[in-house]
């Protein structure tokens, strides 16, 4: 094992490499809506 046993602490944007933007929560909420508009859409027709 290595000789230092002192743990190792590195940020969360320099362990991943890069930022996380939150795009995604937007993208599902988007698609969702329009899931939503669907089924509202099918019900009525």
């Amino acid at each position: 094992m290595a000789e230092n046993e002192e743990p190792i602490h590195i940020s969360t944007d320099r362990a991943r490499a890069g930022t996380t933007p939150h795009v995604t929560r937007y993208v599902l909420g988007f698609g969702l809506v329009l899931v939503i508009i669907a089924f509202v859409i099918i019900v009525w027709s």
